[in-house]
């Protein structure tokens, strides 16, 4: 298949799941086209399979909105005619879906109904639980899921939110998020990668996230403050955001600005996650939660909350702790509990790497394959 994808270039999850995808489909033999304003940030190597493709927006000073939208249409249009794109997956209603809508209808002069793209568009969080639940965007993104050949979500969590707030008439089916877990994967030169980092043989605590509001960075630095009284640690918080200033000025008056080090955007987490001994992840909305699969796929025990797509693949008391969100004494607790008692963190990170086993790549391009055939087959039909 030639398979378009669209999706954010930026750090966070929905991008390393459409770059990863499009990655291991063309390991596959899939020709894959990337449609983005910038290269996806783990797209790395390019093979022979994988093409990018970049969107260049005009800027004119009478008008205040951004032309990026409307260029991505373009582009994907201009892609799927010379290159004869089978499917464009949108990862994201908007703008990726929208702009793939449009572009279908600037084809339709140029391809039969019968031989025009099909469009696959998978919701990742932000497009429906906080852009889309904006009174002023609620149609256009129910437009975009309407007018989609398929949908599917990473959770069932967000299956639900999504028929809850807009009462699609498309089916939206569930393929959640994966990792490569032979890329995640626990590294054994612990100790040398320690030495890199200028650490020692405190416990090591890390989160990984876009610094924004949902991720409550601030119940993070409130938790580790509680776990660093209590035991020699650091604390590596791996992103950057909005909420990172205040962040960075909080630990300063709190006097433990050297038990946490801010390391900004950081494209190769494996060895962070190698030496990490308990990821903390407090958001109060979180479709699926990529980061943590990851870390559990390199043996890391996770606390989390019970907000969205967690309790879906984490099971508390076998992989960490699940608490309520806002809850920071019963998260420092139990961040504690894991790493005072070597036998219980030996035991959560076993059980956390077999866990993440079953969410390994592999099965789950294949179903993601499963899906396209589908769209392709009732092209075939029409």
């Amino acid at each position: 298949m030639k398979i378009g994808i669209s999706c954010h270039h930026t750090y966070g999850g929905s991008g390393a799941v459409a770059t990863e995808l499009g990655k291991a489909l063309a390991a596959r033999g899939h020709v894959i086209h990337f449609i983005n304003r910038s290269a996806p940030f783990r797209l790395g190597a390019y093979s022979k399979n994988i093409f990018y493709h970049e969107v260049e927006a005009m800027h004119y000073p009478l008008f205040e909105c951004p032309f990026h939208s409307l260029a991505l249409a373009t582009k994907i249009a201009e892609v799927a005619m010379y290159e004869k794109l089978d499917i464009v997956h949108a990862h994201y209603a908007i703008p990726h879906a929208l702009s793939a809508i449009l572009a279908r209808q600037m084809l339709e002069d140029k391809c039969s109904e019968s031989r025009c793209f099909r469009l696959a568009t998978t919701l990742h969080g932000t497009d429906i639980t906080v852009v889309g639940a904006d009174s002023s965007m609620q149609g256009i993104v129910r437009l975009a899921i309407n007018k989609s050949d398929g949908v599917t979500a990473v959770s069932e969590y967000l299956k639900r939110e999504t028929v809850r707030l807009f009462e699609p008439r498309k089916e939206i089916g569930v393929i959640p998020n994966f990792v490569d877990t032979g890329v995640f994967a626990r590294m054994p030169d612990g100790a040398a990668i320690r030495e890199q980092l200028g650490l020692g043989d405190e416990k090591i605590c890390i989160h990984i996230s876009n610094f924004r509001p949902v991720k409550r960075i601030g119940d993070v630095l409130r938790a580790f403050r509680t776990i660093a009284g209590r035991l020699s640690a650091t604390l590596l918080l791996v992103g950057d955001g909005p909420e990172r200033s205040e962040a960075e000025e909080w630990v300063r008056k709190q006097g433990i600005a050297d038990r946490v080090r801010f390391l900004g955007k950081i494209d190769d987490i494996v060895p962070l996650l190698s030496v990490s001994d308990l990821m903390l992840m407090p958001s109060s909305g979180e479709s699926f939660g990529l980061a943590a699969l990851e870390a559990m796929a390199c043996g890391v025990p996770v606390i989390v909350t019970t907000a969205g797509g967690f309790p879906e693949f984490i099971r508390d008391g076998e992989h960490g702790f699940l608490v309520e969100t806002g809850d920071v004494e019963r998260m420092s607790e139990k961040g504690l509990s894991v790493l005072a008692d070597v036998g219980v963190w030996k035991e959560f990170s076993e059980n956390c790497v077999r866990q993440a086993r079953n969410y390994h790549i592999s099965g789950l391009v294949e179903r993601y394959e499963a899906f396209y055939l589908r769209l392709l087959g009732e092209r075939g039909r029409r």
